[in-house]
């Protein structure tokens, strides 16, 4: 279950953070996220694949299949501000800094490998409005997409998590629907085996 994201997230730490306001220049974004085009990288940092196993894609959410996918979900606990024993994922992150992004998203390719194709940053409405925050966080003028489970439908609008504000940056991967939406057209979960 996703509740079980490894004992070392119950170690969170408290992590300062840009103004949930700034403005980033992709590019310089892209060249300070790269390193994590080696999968090993962000697993020697402590970052872990999302422990359901799921690749994220649109249709497997009940949304149109058109919209494409995210992709497998790579967390670090630790900027999450995991806490454990919880059925939804729940955490205390307030991190909203995108040259260290709580998440990195991956695209599963034929010959078993992992290519970065996005990164992603999460915070979980209830830390977030308890640290004094009256509005979602925004990125380059585009408010975070606010995440919350609707038990009347079928899909899972929240994948898992409690109430939280999401945003993906797709860096590396070309999104015609906007390179700040959360699903890509341009990416598949065609090749997972999960």
């Amino acid at each position: 279950m996703k509740h079980t994201i490894l004992a070392a997230a119950a170690l969170a730490v408290s992590l300062p953070s840009v103004a949930f306001g700034d403005d980033y220049d992709l590019d310089a974004l892209r060249a300070a996220t790269e390193k994590y085009k080696d999968v090993n990288v962000a697993l020697g940092e402590g970052y872990i694949p999302d422990p359901s196993g799921h690749c994220v894609s649109a249709a497997h959410e009940g949304l149109p299949a058109e919209w494409g996918a995210m992709g497998i979900h790579y967390l670090r606990p630790d900027l999450l501000g995991i806490v454990q024993g919880t059925e939804r994922v729940d955490g205390t992150g307030t991190h909203t800094d995108f040259n260290q992004p709580a998440v990195l998203l991956y695209e599963p390719q034929a010959d078993g490998s992992m290519e970065l194709v996005g990164i992603e940053n999460l915070v979980f409405e209830k830390s977030w409005m308890e640290a004094g925050n009256t509005e979602g966080p925004v990125l380059n003028g585009r408010p975070w997409d606010h995440m919350v489970d609707d038990p009347a439908t079928e899909g899972d609008e929240a994948h898992g998590f409690m109430p939280h504000f999401d945003q993906h940056v797709w860096l590396f991967r070309d999104n015609p629907s906007g390179e700040l939406n959360p699903f890509n057209p341009n990416v598949t979960c065609e090749h997972h085996s999960g």
